[in-house]
Parts: C-alpha cells; sequence; structure tokens
C-alpha cells in the first residue's frame, strides 16, 4: 500500500484496538484504509483523489455494482426505519464542486423518503447566529430510525470560520472540544455517526467550475464566493488537516472519498453506507400473534 492509498494512521495504536473502539466493525473494517485516524503521518495534499486500486476500473462497471447497492440499501434502510433503536447519522464535507449534492443524489436513490432526511447549512442566518453555532445542527440531528444526511456541517464553524477570519482563534479553536463532547453525547443517545470527506483535486475543481460558466443550464451553480474559496485552498486544506487530527474518532471516523471520478465517489460511499447498515444485524421486530391464524372478514 502506497502513502497515497494511507493517508493516515494512528500512532502508538494497533488495528485491534482501534475496532474494538468503534462499534460497528465486520463489514466497515474492509474499508479501514479510507479512515482517516489520529497521527497523520502524510499531507493531504499528498493523497491521491484519483479512485484507489479497490474500486471498480470503468464507469459501466461502477454503474452495475451501484445499482446492486441501491437495492441493498433500500432493504436495509427500511429494516432500520422499522427497527428505531438507533439514529443514523453522515455528514458530507467537501471543497466546493466535491459533489456534496450529487453524492447524495446518487448514493441515496430509491431510499424511502419518510425514514432519510437532508440538511443543508449555508451561511447562517441573522436568527442562527444569534445562538450559540451548535443550535442549528442540534435541532436536525436524526430521530430514532432516521437517517440523517448533512451536506456540509458544524464543521464549518472551525473550517470557514478559521480560513475567512470571522472569529478569533482562541474562539474557535475551543470548537473541537465542543464538536467532540456534541458527537459523544449523539453517540451515548444511540446515534451512530459517519463523517466523509470528498477529496479532490485543484485541476478537477477548475475543471467542474469552469463547466458551470460553459453549461447554461448549470450557470445558477456558479457563485463568485467559489473563486475567492479557490484563492484559499491551502489554507483549507491546512484546516481540514487539523479537522481529522482532532475529531476522527472512533466512535464518530472520518472517511476520505477520492472524489475526481463521480462514479468512483459514489461507489465507496454507498459501499461505506451499506456496511455501517449490514453491522447493525437488523432485522424486522417480531410479532406478538401468529399471522397464519388471522382471518380477515
Amino acid at each position: 500500500m502506497t502513502a497515497m492509498e494511507r493517508p493516515f494512521s494512528f500512532t502508538n495504536a494497533n488495528s485491534s484496538f482501534i475496532y474494538k473502539l468503534f462499534p460497528f466493525t465486520m463489514s466497515l473494517k474492509k474499508y479501514n484504509r479510507y479512515r482517516i485516524k489520529k497521527g497523520q503521518n502524510d499531507v493531504l495534499s499528498k493523497v491521491s483523489s484519483d479512485p484507489w486500486d479497490d474500486l471498480p476500473k470503468t464507469k459501466e462497471e461502477a454503474s452495475i455494482e451501484l445499482h446492486n447497492l441501491h437495492i441493498q440499501l433500500g432493504d436495509l434502510q427500511q429494516k432500520f426505519f422499522v427497527d428505531r433503536r438507533k439514529k443514523l447519522l453522515f455528514v458530507l464535507q467537501g471543497m466546493d464542486t466535491s459533489g456534496k449534492n450529487g453524492t447524495i443524489k446518487n448514493v441515496f436513490r430509491g431510499v424511502n423518503p419518510q425514514g432519510v432526511h437532508v440538511a443543508s447549512f449555508e451561511k447562517p442566518s441573522t436568527r442562527e447566529i444569534n445562538h450559540d453555532y451548535l443550535w442549528r445542527v442540534h435541532k436536525r440531528t436524526p430521530a430514532n430510525g432516521e437517517i440523517m444526511i448533512f451536506d456540509r456541517s458544524h464543521y464549518e464553524d472551525v473550517l470557514a470560520v478559521r480560513v475567512n477570519n470571522l472569529k478569533p482563534e482562541a474562539v474557535w479553536r475551543k470548537r473541537f472540544r465542543h464538536i467532540n463532547e456534541f458527537e459523544q453525547l449523539l453517540v451515548d443517545e444511540d446515534t451512530v455517526i459517519v463523517k466523509f470527506f470528498l477529496h479532490i483535486d485543484k485541476v478537477t475543481q477548475k475543471q467542474r467550475l469552469q463547466n458551470r460558466l460553459d453549461t447554461p443550464a448549470k450557470n445558477w451553480k456558479f457563485d463568485s464566493s467559489d473563486i475567492v474559496a479557490r484563492s484559499k485552498w491551502e489554507d483549507y486544506f491546512e484546516a481540514y488537516q487539523e479537522v481529522f487530527e482532532k475529531t476522527s474518532k472512533p466512535h464518530a471516523p472520518w472517511f476520505i472519498i477520492p472524489a475526481n471520478k463521480k462514479w468512483a465517489r459514489n461507489i465507496l460511499v454507498a459501499r461505506i453506507v451499506v456496511a455501517c447498515l449490514e453491522d447493525m444485524h437488523l432485522s424486522y421486530p417480531e410479532v406478538d400473534y401468529d399471522p397464519s391464524k388471522v382471518e380477515i372478514e
């Protein structure tokens, strides 16, 4: 395994210890190479954002696998919704054009919208600013049997806030502790948390931004703020690296998703989502009657 395929690792910790701490292991451990772990030993910008060697080689192969994953996900999500013992939170972060909306649309296609919801966190409103920064986030966390997907999240308060100097360092640096304690609270209340960083390189972002300008149907996607954020690329990557170092915990791990190829991104996220649900060993609840003895007049 090359350094480009092994982005981060724990120092002074062995894998069996990691697996014991992380509550769902049997299927998810297959994707441990994508786990971002404390004690990183490689720079994020050096990690490949092209498909790694365990992903399909072509878009066509990926399409077939994704179809099968949709079938599995639909069945698992239905059982999860009926089971109602846990809550499931997926967090999506990434640079502009990394494909957060596209991931949601393509991975969660065909699920029951009764039990899967999306919360998008744009620039906070005046009312939201007048509360603590986690106020708007906490009220969107999932209920029992619900899958919630965060399109951006509370991590913007240690990313965009930091890079754009919206708060002094003495303020945003405390937020790493707040976030860890907030996520621990959710986990203690039976929420399963999995966080995805959609990783693209600067060349790919340029191509996607240009495509938004060249395609009339996509003009609405372009925002001048994307250019401003792009000019701070290195600052964002530095901020993300500290986020991973401080907040990738066994109970709330980050996964790095090579996202230069949209089909590879979708496959990997779908695999991890399905694995997470598989490891819960879900089943429909037993009934307290004999269905064969029920007569309907």
